[in-house]
């Protein structure tokens, strides 16, 4: 869906020297949004993710989410030229991004005293892994390092089975998110104060932020919170519970509900003389007793066997508690909220030839729409670029001769 209408960072201008996932997505949103996105790639090879996740007939699935809609410059930046040619672009550029590993851009003349020097304005983005200080703040960083260090693995674990990280990047997704946050904030001051400054952001300390107030109660307490099928929060006078159950064809769903509205959905469902029965009256026994707790989702087990699940979902919120299908992630891609909403939508790919689902927005802006865009070819943007900063047809031939673009 791309419109004529500018977008609502219409007029920034985003240099990013950045791969992977975490380093990306923050100038791929911006650029959604109307920003103009300069993505510095090696010569000849490009980003090393360009073929990453490619099935035959589709673009890299990987590199196209994570890079749509930002223009492709090569620039060999350990050439004096090449470097020469970043520090023309940071002159004028509101944001600078990186994601190399810890010590590399200072090493090769963008670092952030670099670039301040020719641009003191300059928003300087840095992503790393493990955060700028700390025993490991030298290290590289990944998607799986992030959720292992960073208490994902707990959230979706199995009572008696041995934590895992899970198959989705919500590690470099979340860093990202937060980073795209941090320059907007850091922008923000800009206009107020007239400074700019670095932001640094990590997959660990995203992944930290991401576990919420769940990590606080933990931290308060000392101890695990309860996991698998039921999560517990509050005391026994003033319980909550957010529990996953399946219908008699195995389909689950979930529900989430507080003490005050327990019998009113349990009698709603048909189950509350049941549980009554079995001494489940009132929901606190989540709270204040394990061997309780289990038999009670034991018994609501058999009764939610005894139906449908979409049946189930329908009398819940009819009852007006919080209740939903689990999708799995192709179930997710055709919700008709999310389609209806356009989080998901299409675009027609012009180099496949065919018309490709995507990412849409999760934004909705009343008068600056958002635009989808692709993801660029190695270099697509070179000579454009090049000769907005000056250089002539002659120059710029010479530059890829010898091997700088």
């Amino acid at each position: 869906m791309i419109t004529s209408a500018k977008g609502p960072l219409d007029g920034l201008k985003v240099i990013s020297c950045s791969t992977a996932q975490a380093g990306t997505v923050p100038y791929s949103l911006m650029a959604d949004l109307g920003a103009h996105v300069i993505k510095i790639e090696v010569p000849g090879s490009g980003d090393s993710n360009r073929t990453q996740s490619q099935d035959p007939g589709y673009p890299s699935s990987f590199f196209e989410t994570n890079n749509r809609g930002v223009k492709s410059l090569t620039l060999n930046l350990k050439d004096p030229r090449g470097l020469a040619v970043l520090h023309k672009l940071v002159a004028d550029a509101d944001v600078f991004g990186q994601n190399f590993r810890p010590g590399a851009a200072e090493k090769n003349g963008f670092g952030y005293d670099d670039l301040k020097k020719i641009n003191p304005q300059l928003i300087y983005a840095s992503i790393s892994g493990y955060g700028p200080d700390g025993p490991h703040a030298d290290l590289p960083g990944t998607d799986a390092m992030g959720q292992a260090l960073g208490g994902i693995a707990e959230a979706y674990s199995t009572p008696g089975q041995a934590l895992r990280t899970g198959i989705v990047s919500v590690a470099d997704e979340t860093c990202a998110i937060l980073t795209f946050g941090g320059i907007l904030a850091a922008l923000h001051s800009l206009r107020t104060t007239g400074l700019g400054q670095k932001v640094e952001t990590s997959l660990l300390g995203g992944q930290i932020r991401l576990m919420g107030w769940t990590l606080t109660t933990n931290m308060w307490r000392n101890q695990n919170p309860v996991t698998g099928q039921v999560r517990i929060a509050g005391t026994a006078d003033r319980p909550s519970m957010s529990a996953n159950f399946s219908d008699g064809q195995g389909k689950p769903f979930v529900f989430q509900l507080n003490g005050t509205k327990w019998q009113a959905a349990m009698t709603a469902l048909g189950f509350y003389k049941e549980l009554q029965n079995a001494g489940f009256a009132d929901l606190g026994v989540v709270v204040t007793s394990e061997e309780r707790r289990a038999s009670m989702l034991t018994t609501l087990d058999g009764c939610f066997a005894r139906g449908d699940r979409d049946r189930w979902v329908e009398i819940l919120r009819a009852a007006d508690i919080v209740a939903a299908p689990v999708n799995s992630m192709l179930e997710a891609s055709n919700d008709p909220d999310v389609l209806a909403n356009g989080y998901v939508t299409e675009i027609e790919h012009p180099e496949y030839g065919k018309t490709l689902k995507v990412h849409g927005s999760p934004w909705k802006f009343s008068e600056t729409p958002v635009q989808i865009g692709i993801a660029p070819k190695l270099g697509e943007n070179t000579d454009d670029v090049l000769a907005g900063l000056g250089y002539s047809a002659a120059e710029i031939q010479g530059l890829r001769e010898g091997g700088v673009v």
